[in-house]
């Protein structure tokens, strides 16, 4: 099964760890190093299978090598995945074992915080490897940065479908409430747009909309609420063939990964003129703040640097149409001519 599901995108490697001691299972997927080395979070998640954990790994990576090239990182592709319910593997035992695991890399794969790990997490599996970021002596919280590349990002699809430049008059549904939504619904709300929350934590939306005038609707019909974008920040796979039939709006933008549950949903909302921001083109701030402090920079270059996600996303908007094909063809397109151009280049250790 491992074989049969690497061969198609082209993995690398794929490393399966155990720590019975500890209880760690892990999953390692470094995709492509052509940039340079991998960098992705490590995601721990009680998966119904081993099976849907590999998929979710294998997915994932491969997003990030894209990721990575079409925001003009020096970086490669990777992910991980901890498997597991994370009140009970998420001890400092195991912690410091998948550290351990990661160190036997050898640097081609760079771990940081991503769904149930955070700065805590990494600042453990830093006491056996120094192959990691996002530590609390690192830049911070990426989401506020990931929020405001999102952002950045629906302003350009803005100004290529409606011809303004502000989101003052935008109607904008964001499903989730989690870090990175909350945020980008602030920045929103902040900026004059109207903002309709949804997310299946009821105590998320009850809190948030105590704090910000907004509208609420229920994560059961949040898909056909008329709206000109909607913005998943929650789960992926939200767009698929039940889904794309109830969508009424004009833009899909949003911080989740893996938005589309398969490829062909692109076209399927090209079909209905139905403007895709690939996820990994606008949610990239997270990575850009962590790449940031693997290779040298400050919390404030990255945020500057997110704001280049709406120009590099027009560029693909606007490549899109000239050559007659879907947004996502054409940052696949930017992403691998950067990969194609490049030449294989060993790891650098980092230095902390």
């Amino acid at each position: 099964m491992v074989f049969d599901s690497i061969a198609e995108p082209g993995h690398e490697q794929i490393s399966y760890f155990s720590d019975p001691e500890t209880g760690l299972t892990a999953i390692v997927a470094i995709h492509d190093t052509s940039l340079g080395p991998s960098l992705g979070g490590t995601r721990i998640r009680d998966y119904e299978s081993e099976e849907a954990a590999l998929t979710d790994v294998l997915r994932l990576s491969e997003a990030m090598t894209y990721k990575a090239a079409a925001t003009d990182l020096p970086l490669g592709g990777g992910k991980a995945v901890i498997i597991g319910d994370p009140e009970e593997v998420k001890t400092e035992e195991a912690l410091e074992a998948y550290g351990r695991a990661v160190d036997c890399l050898a640097g081609r794969y760079i771990t940081s915080v991503d769904i149930n790990s955070g700065a805590e997490e990494m600042d453990i599996v830093a006491r056996e490897t120094d192959h990691v970021v996002g530590g609390t002596d690192g830049l911070g919280n990426p989401s506020e940065v990931t929020a405001h590349g999102v952002f950045s990002g629906i302003r350009a699809c803005a100004e290529h479908t409606y011809g303004t430049s502000t989101v003052s008059d935008l109607n904008v549904v964001v499903q989730g409430l989690g870090k990175v939504g909350r945020l980008l619904a602030e920045e929103l709300l902040e900026h004059g747009a109207s903002v309709t929350i949804s997310d299946v934590n009821q105590e998320a939306v009850d809190e948030f909309s105590a704090a910000h005038d907004v509208d609420i609707v229920a994560p059961d019909a949040v898909y056909e609420e008329p709206c000109d974008v909607f913005a998943p920040c929650a789960i992926g796979g939200v767009v698929n063939d039940e889904t794309i039939d109830q969508l009424q709006c004009d833009i899909v933008a949003g911080s989740a990964n893996n938005v589309l549950k398969e490829r062909r949903h692109a076209d399927a909302l090209a079909e209905r003129d139905i403007l895709y921001a690939p996820d990994y083109v606008i949610n990239a701030g997270g990575l850009v703040t962590v790449g940031k402090e693997y290779l040298g920079g400050t919390y404030e270059e990255a945020y500057e640097e997110s704001e280049k996600i709406g120009d590099r996303l027009t560029e693909m908007i606007e490549r899109a149409e000239a050559e007659g094909t879907t947004v996502l063809d054409a940052a696949e397109a930017y992403a691998q001519e950067r990969i194609d151009e490049s030449e294989t280049v060993t790891p650098a250790l980092p230095s902390n």
